[in-house]
């Protein structure tokens, strides 16, 4: 593999945890492997790798970005980083009233929605 791809399996697993990164790496099929690397070293080798920002600023970044474009299915997964990455729940808030503002309140309010069952379910798990 390449540096940038052992870079971002470290980061990937820095921000999402092993747990997570290992059920992502048992689905990988032939079909999706080369979009797999693609991100591993694309968004986790090189974004997320990047220090001109911290993880804490770039999860806020990922949340706004996701809950913007109605990017759902993401959010809960970039809850659950926050855990590692700094942001806390008030930032997170901050994050989607800035959403609501400038992109819309339906998609605040359904990244508000998953953020809350996501945090529920964080707390009933630890």
């Amino acid at each position: 593999m390449s540096e940038a791809h052992d870079r971002g399996m470290k980061v990937r697993r820095e921000v999402l945890g092993d747990a997570h990164v290992d059920r992502a790496e048992a689905n990988k099929t032939p079909f999706d492997l080369p979009f797999q690397n693609l991100i591993t070293e694309g968004a986790w080798g090189t974004v997320w790798a990047g220090d001109a920002i911290s993880r804490r600023e770039r999860s806020m970044l990922t949340l706004a970005l996701l809950a913007a474009m109605g990017n759902f299915e993401e959010i809960p997964m970039h809850i659950r980083a926050t855990a590692r990455t700094g942001a806390t729940k008030e930032d997170v808030m901050e994050v989607f009233q800035h959403v609501a503002i400038y992109c819309g309140v339906p998609k605040a309010n359904h990244a508000i929605k998953l953020a809350k069952a996501t945090y529920a379910e964080m707390e009933s798990d630890a």
